[in-house]
């Protein structure tokens, strides 16, 4: 077999096209090499091929020619290939690699110089007149600085105008994704940033395109792209320990500009590291408080409100399985590990078509992929906590292993107060994880992780409690082709807690709650043409909720045994969005998600007298269902649109609709979440909760995305809340529905963001002004709350103010601090007494009418970085933080109590000193 070098190509130019061939020939192949098939025909004709082994490497070709003219089957057999050939004298055929080989130059090849600058800007293809893109880039003597990579196959004519180009961006020493990395088109300025996983996309116009990468501790790197269709491309970039300041701000260049979607924050996870937090602890879902729209009951409070909804409407995914309760000791500290995480992100305007069953947002979690190249390794040492993850090679370049975990040991703490109660209680956690990744091929891969979170703890009480988090999720990456890809995710996440009594009575007794989820989805990506982008699949989940049983402690226990019937319920559902460029100035993303759900036997659903409320004295009898019977079922639209307008290269508006439905709902009569809310499906009597919201928001970047600064509104209306009665029972409750009511709510806000990315000084100013409203009006007076008026939800907090601010003084000193401001959460206050019987009473106002005291707090933090010297063990790092250094007495809750005759009003708090901390961490 014979190669083709650089004269051919230039005899090839000045012979031009040799007289076809009329020779015909019979082959047929299956699956089969194309380099064996060129020598099958060779064998079989007097025809001689001329190319580079490597341009053949991987295509293989399956085909059946009959007695078929030679010229027609070697155009059959390349059709589909990136590679052209012509035939010349002799019998000679010679292949080339995307580009056309032209017979004859354009006229005006020798014509002016000005000409051909204007030719080489239009980067078009030979149309008689103009130089052909295979002759501009080889003409250029610049390019030969920087690498060249010719996408797709060259045509003589073409009317599209732009292309995709996809691919990963890998390191080349350890075969690493790299996330959050930017891909910057020096021509146009826009660009793109890679995903959890190291892919990206970019929309290039045919023609030359020089694409820029910039990431976090990655050398920079300069590619000349010649498009002339849909390709790949994989980059594999040299570490760089001298970028780490300017490339933080770059991966995430115009993506706030650029992309549809609204209400989109994103946790950089290597920036929090600095962030003052409690007990110097790193923690993205606290970090996430910072950002607008996005805040929590109180300070230590367990569980999230976004945009004015309530704690169960957000979906919180680890490698797409579901955490139920994300927090340990009470909110105190996430359950989730920020050294084994790297990613975070959160919708909470615009919800992709693909996440359903929650109202308000999704907290999209991405674990690491363990280094498959050298073992490598994290950890940190706290005064209450201790953190290590470790990376794992299996296979070199093929497969690795991600362990983490974490875990306290803060009970010296507890025991060292000086309180008696205080040093007989304890409290302990941890959590652990591992990934699992296997690259089988180019074209599959497969993802597995588990994670398992536990807590126990026994606070000045007679009663330890205990929960518990357990996940585990395979995923399946298959690429069909350059343009179709499909993600199937199978998962399966549990989350259950216990109640130990002790006390000295006869009344002692074990409780336990359990739920479990198990779902799968199947996801795919088609990349129709440069302007539409198909995300279409299925999903579904099995709900199966064991809502509590009690059982006595100890021979001599009074109690009695109960059990709860378990509660099934099955969620189905279809999506299919298109992302759709309409022209360069506006983008839109429209889809639609259609759910079901059917809660499903065994059971038995009480029924009610209809125009009458829900109580014992208006049951009419129950109907039982057998194993797998539908008792119930709802379902509906959701709608997912979005649109992007730009007013110019660096400035959009943005407006999205959505609007959803939720079948599972839970139960609390706190403020806060608790470890022993309960969770409830939707049945007979209680139907799902819907909501629907509408954004419209302006976003700008100024000094090339040095300062980002969007503004954007929202307006959110929700039906069918679940609340409670007063005085309501909802543990171990048969007839929960006699407790709760369903009612309307509403939220709106404005939320501003302006951030600094990079510099000595950086960081951000978030403010929200929300208010979150709730009506709950029946025919009835017992299902009507505050005259079936609107009134504060108990989350209510007009006015919320973060700022965020890092200085670095060196590249190894910096500080940070932390600065936050919220109006006081609504409460109920008495507003008098009575007597009656000779007993003192107390009267209370409307629900949630007062307010607790506003909050504000400041942290700082001091931070020392070790050397920057490559050759090391480990690169260390030293964080001295004090969190509320004003020592602020905030309140957490306002209660009031009765003593000796008297109602007396009292106040708690979490953390009302400063608390400073020291925390190591290193890294090798």
């Amino acid at each position: 077999m014979k190669k083709l070098l650089f004269p051919l190509l230039f005899s090839l130019m000045c012979f031009g096209y040799a007289q076809e061939a009329q020779q015909r020939i019979s082959i047929s192949f299956e699956d089969t090499e194309l380099m064996e098939v060129l020598v099958e025909i060779e064998e079989s004709s007097d025809y001689r091929f001329f190319f580079l082994d490597q341009w053949l490497t991987g295509i293989k070709i399956t085909c059946d020619y009959q007695d078929t003219p030679i010229k027609e089957v070697v155009n059959g057999i390349l059709k589909n290939t990136d590679i052209h050939f012509i035939f010349m004298e002799n019998n000679q055929v010679v292949l080339t690699k995307n580009n056309l080989v032209y017979d004859k130059l354009p006229n005006d090849f020798f014509g002016k110089k000005e000409d051909l600058a204007e030719n080489e800007r239009k980067d078009t293809v030979n149309t008689g007149n103009k130089l052909p893109l295979s002759l501009i880039s080889s003409q250029r003597t610049e390019t030969n600085k920087i690498n060249v990579v010719r996408i797709g196959k060259e045509r003589r004519t073409n009317s599209i105008e732009s292309y995709t180009l996809k691919g990963r961006v890998s390191g080349k020493a350890d075969g690493q994704p790299i996330a959050n990395l930017a891909l910057i088109v020096q021509e146009s300025g826009n660009g793109t940033v890679t995903d959890s996983n190291g892919n990206y996309e970019l929309d290039l116009p045919m023609g030359k395109n020089s694409v820029q990468t910039k990431g976090l501790g990655f050398r920079d790197t300069q590619t000349l792209f010649v498009i002339y269709n849909n390709g790949v491309h994989n980059f594999q970039l040299d570490e760089s320990v001298e970028a780490l300041d300017e490339v933080i701000v770059q991966s995430n260049r115009n993506k706030n500009v650029e992309q549809a979607l609204t209400g989109v924050t994103t946790i950089e996870v290597e920036k929090i590291k600095t962030m003052p937090l409690v007990l110097g602890e790193q923690d993205i879902l606290k970090a996430a408080i910072s950002m607008p729209g996005i805040s929590t009951a109180g300070e230590g409070a367990s569980g999230y409100n976004v945009r004015g909804g309530r704690i169960d409407q957000n979906l919180i995914l680890l490698d797409e399985g579901v955490i139920y309760n994300p927090a340990h000791f009470f909110g105190i500290f996430s359950a989730i590990n920020p050294f084994s995480t790297s990613s975070a992100t959160i919708y909470k305007g615009h919800i992709p078509v693909e996440f359903g069953g929650r109202l308000s947002s999704v907290f999209d979690l991405r674990s690491k992929k363990g280094n498959k190249e050298k073992f490598s390794g994290e950890a940190s040492i706290g005064p209450v906590t201790g953190n290590a993850v470790l990376e794992i090679p299996l296979s070199k370049g093929k497969s690795s292993l991600m362990v983490g975990g974490r875990a306290t040991y803060s009970d010296w703490i507890l025991k060292a107060l000086d309180d008696e109660q205080l040093q007989n209680s304890e409290a302990s956690f941890y959590d652990i994880i591992a990934k699992y990744d296997q690259v089988i091929n180019e074209n599959n891969s497969i993802e597995a992780t588990g994670y398992y979170s536990q807590d126990a703890f026994s606070v000045t009480s007679d009663s330890i409690f205990d929960y518990s988090n357990l996940l585990a999720s395979i995923k399946w990456n298959h690429q069909f082709n350059e343009s179709n890809s499909l993600g199937l995710v199978f998962y399966n996440s549990s989350y259950g807690f216990g109640i130990t009594y002790d006390g000295q009575s006869n009344s002692n007794f074990k409780l336990r709650y359990k739920n479990n989820e198990i779902g799968v989805k199947a996801k795919m990506k088609s990349i129709l043409n440069p302007r539409h982008t198909l995300d279409y699949g299925i999903a579904g989940k099995l709900y199966d909720v064991d809502p509590g049983r009690i059982e006595p402690e100890g021979p001599d226990s009074e109690v009695s045994s109960l059990s709860i019937p378990d509660e099934r319920g099955l969620e189905s559902a279809v999506f299919l969005s298109d992302s759709y460029k309409a022209n360069d100035k506006l983008l839109l993303d429209f889809g639609m998600r259609y759910s079901v759900f059917a809660a499903l036997g065994p059971g038995i659903q009480r029924l009610y007298e209809e125009n009458a409320p829900r109580n014992s004295g208006t049951l009419m009898g129950t109907e039982e269902y057998d194993d797998n019977e539908f008792i119930k079922t709802y379902g509906g639209p959701e709608a997912r649109v979005s649109a992007r307008y730009f007013l110019s290269p660096s400035f959009s508006i943005k407006a999205s609709y959505n609007n959803g439905i939720q079948y599972i709902h839970t139960l609390s009569n706190n403020t806060t979440a608790s470890p022993t809310d309960t969770w409830k499906l939707s049945d007979y009597n209680i139907e799902p909760q819907r909501a629907a919201q509408t954004s419209l928001g302006l976003y700008k970047n100024f000094d090339g995305g040095l300062y980002e600064l969007s503004l954007e509104g929202y307006y959110k209306k929700q039906k069918n809340l679940l609340d409670y009665k007063v005085g309501a029972q909802l543990l171990m409750n048969e007839a929960i529905e006699t407790e709760v009511l369903q009612g309307d709510g509403k939220a709106y806000g404005l939320e501003f963001l302006l951030k600094k990315n990079e510099g000595r000084l950086n960081g951000w100013l978030a403010y929200s002004y929300s208010r979150s409203f709730v009506r709950l009006d029946g025919d009835f007076n017992e299902e009507r709350v505050n005259g079936g008026e609107f009134f504060p939800s108990n989350y209510d907090k007009p006015h919320d103010l973060s700022i965020v601010a890092n200085y670095k003084f060196t590249k190894r000193f910096s500080a940070s601090a932390n600065f936050v401001y919220q109006t006081g959460r609504p409460v109920t206050f008495p507003i008098g007494k009575y007597e009656y019987n000779n007993a003192e009473y107390v009267a209370y106002s409307d629900r949630n009418k007062y307010r607790i005291p506003d909050y504000y707090r400041l942290d700082l933090s001091f931070n020392v970085e070790g050397n920057h010297k490559i050759k090391k063990l480990a690169h260390s790092f030293w964080s001295i933080s004090v969190y509320n250094v004003l020592g602020r007495n905030n309140p957490y809750s306002v209660f009031f109590a009765t003593e000796d005759g008297a109602v007396k009003a009292y106040q708690s708090s979490i953390f009302s000193i400063p608390v400073p901390t020291i925390t190591y961490n290193f890294k090798f």
